[in-house]
């Protein structure tokens, strides 16, 4: 029988809300990434507001069998949270957890391709 549990896992982390709604878009891009890469688990974390926070989903990650976790910032700003808390996250994970393999993705929103994206959705080029 092949073996089953993933060997790589994405963490989509945002800042998180006490409102349910809020949690829609990240649990869509969330079910998106499952469908285009199956093999992979894939969860959503949060620093604060809403659970799980970082260090649960990654040891869920981890205990479903990922030896390689990418953190995904899924902020269009890099304020304080993408520069002081994350990182600080990120070296208590890589200290609790020196098996995996961990990588941390700059935050979305300086990704050129969702700049470009989000002109073209502000000028009514992409619609639903």
């Amino acid at each position: 029988m092949p073996n089953m549990s993933p060997q790589r896992g994405i963490v989509l982390f945002a800042h998180g809300s006490r409102d349910p709604l809020w949690h829609r878009p990240m649990q869509a891009v969330a079910a998106r990434v499952q469908a285009i890469e199956p093999q992979a688990a894939v969860v959503c974390a949060y620093l604060e507001l809403t659970e799980p926070d970082l260090p649960t989903a990654a040891a869920g990650l981890i205990a479903r069998g990922a030896r390689s976790v990418t953190v995904v910032p899924m902020f269009l700003g890099v304020g304080r949270h993408a520069r002081e808390d994350l990182p600080a996250l990120m070296d208590a994970l890589r200290a609790a957890h020196p098996a995996v393999a961990w990588q941390l993705q700059p935050a979305v929103g300086e990704n050129p391709a969702l700049v470009e994206l989000l002109a073209h959705i502000a000028l009514g080029e992409i619609h639903r």
